[in-house]
């Protein structure tokens, strides 16, 4: 079993929020797979399903950014999981918009949400990191994260979640290189290649 976790911050105000990327993620999943109805248990909104023959259980925490660890917690320990069991799907600032890294462990990086989860159950988790860009200037970043992205990004945004929506069972499976390779080459695709016998310039 796998539990696939989407971090961001419940109700309608944060709904479009770069910090809320992961929960987007989570429910294009959701709604690509055709998992269960939606309810409320772990102190988050859950919903079950099959990926390639692999149950998962997507989880998005209610309890606000900063404590989406208790959440991944209880279901961790209701269900008996590893830590190498659970993905986690966030907002990376350090990333241009648009770009996906994959890796399992690592540091929190200055994300609360991160932090949490590392607090609660250690560090060696799955973690898809959405490249949701950076203001430019440090302080700017706590009221960044917080704004919807830009009408003319939302193209890329929809992009970058069908990409990581279609090669989702990949990462299910434990494969992050092919992972990453098919949604690189989504959202990079190869240019068409000449037509044989046609000219430069024709």
């Amino acid at each position: 079993m796998r539990l696939l976790v989407g971090l961001g911050n419940p109700g309608p105000r944060y709904a479009g929020n770069r910090h809320n990327i992961g929960f987007m993620a989570v429910d294009a999943i959701v709604r690509r797979h055709s998992f269960s109805t939606i309810r409320e248990r772990f102190h988050a909104l859950t919903a079950e399903g099959t990926i390639d023959g692999e149950k998962v259980l997507a989880l998005a925490p209610q309890t606000f950014m900063n404590d989406s660890g208790r959440a991944v917690q209880a279901a961790v320990q209701f269900f008996k999981l590893q830590p190498s069991d659970v993905i986690v799907l966030y907002d990376e600032i350090d990333l241009p918009l648009g770009k996906v890294r994959a890796k399992r462990g690592g540091g929190a990086g200055g994300h609360n949400g991160i932090r949490s989860i590392d607090s609660h159950i250690g560090t060696d988790y799955w973690r898809v990191r959405l490249g949701v860009d950076h203001p430019g200037q440090k302080e700017l970043v706590k009221s960044y994260v917080l704004m919807d992205f830009f009408k003319e990004e939302h193209a890329t945004v929809q992009a970058m979640l069908d990409a990581v929506t279609d090669a989702i069972p990949l990462m299910i499976a434990g494969d992050d290189g092919r992972f990453m390779n098919k949604v690189n080459l989504a959202l990079n695709p190869p240019p068409p290649k000449a037509a044989p016998g046609a000219k430069a310039g024709s």
